[in-house]
């Protein structure tokens, strides 16, 4: 019974530590989701805006530029999943990661080839246990990405969008991220980054309209060619960044969560071990005094019976 007794205070002790560490786990990532929902609020405007110039230049004249026109028949596509470098995130990657499977297999029933480009060590590591061909990966800065970074990973997706596909190059852009939308919800989505959807711009600026906001009226010089060819790098790089903030707010969001359930869990396991130690306990302690009842009531018979 002693035996039984001694692993359940084991057993709370290591729950206990354990215990400390996914708070301590929590608080961090508390503290960190704020820093990262700040930047995202901060970077999203200026997507926004970049995003409706390059619309505006786009419909107000008929230049062909890889920005705004789409091939007549499209056989190749770039894919940058955005992943992180860390786990102990519940399923946050793995959501990202079959948002990304959906969409490859999508664009392969369409009949294009993929090429792949991945930020984050669970989406290296998961094409990597597959041997699936990935062009480009980067890791390490997932948790606080700066803009340096998406300049680093626009810059080779850029040139394969200018390229033609004979070349290497590639007809369409996507990104698959997950979109920080509060610190309980969080969502994979893949989106297509070039060419620029004209229609689903045209509409988002109806629908602002309908709210009535007043939008911005642009003058281009010297040409509508030479702006789409300076706004290009700017726009992948600003829509690139703010993936990369909203994936690692959300990521931080999904860490917390995970660890505010495990410490959750933790306290559960420790309320039953202790439950189950005390129990342990008071057997042990009726066994005793059973024990001591018995050996008195054995002595008493024996004194009698030598009388």
């Amino acid at each position: 019974m002693g035996a039984s007794l001694r692993v359940y205070k084991r057993r709370i002790r290591s729950v206990s530590a354990t215990k400390k560490i996914t708070r301590a786990m929590e608080m961090i990532a508390a503290s960190r989701v704020v820093k990262a929902q700040r930047q995202v609020a901060a970077s999203t405007p200026y997507a926004s805006e970049l995003t409706r110039a390059v619309t505006a230049v786009a419909t107000g004249s008929n230049t062909q530029h890889p920005l705004t026109t789409e091939t007549e028949q499209p056989s190749r596509a770039a894919l940058l999943l955005i992943t992180s470098d860390r786990g102990l995130a519940g399923a946050y990657s793995s959501n990202v990661i079959k948002t990304a499977e959906a969409l490859t297999k999508r664009l392969k029933a369409e009949g294009k080839e993929v090429d792949t480009y991945i930020v984050g060590r669970k989406g290296v590591s998961y094409y990597g246990f597959r041997e699936r061909k990935v062009v480009e990966s980067w890791t390490g800065f997932t948790d606080s990405p700066n803009y340096g970074d998406a300049k680093k990973i626009a810059a080779p997706l850029i040139e394969a969008v200018q390229k033609d596909t004979a070349e290497g190059g590639v007809d369409e852009l996507h990104i698959v991220y997950t979109e920080f939308v509060s610190m309980m919800t969080q969502n994979a989505l893949d989106d297509r980054l070039l060419p620029l959807s004209l229609d689903k711009a045209a509409a988002e600026e109806s629908e602002e309209k309908s709210k009535g906001e007043i939008l911005p009226l642009y003058d281009f010089e010297p040409s509508a060619e030479d702006v789409l060819d300076a706004l290009l790098p700017r726009y992948v790089e600003s829509r690139i960044y703010n993936a990369l903030l909203q994936a690692a707010a959300s990521k931080h969001a999904a860490t917390r969560r995970a660890m505010k359930s495990a410490t959750d869990n933790a306290e559960d396991l420790i309320k039953s071990l202790s439950r189950l130690a005390n129990a342990a306990r008071q057997a042990e302690i009726t066994q005793e005094i059973s024990e001591i009842v018995g050996g008195s009531a054995a002595l008493a018979d024996a004194t009698a019976g030598s009388d």
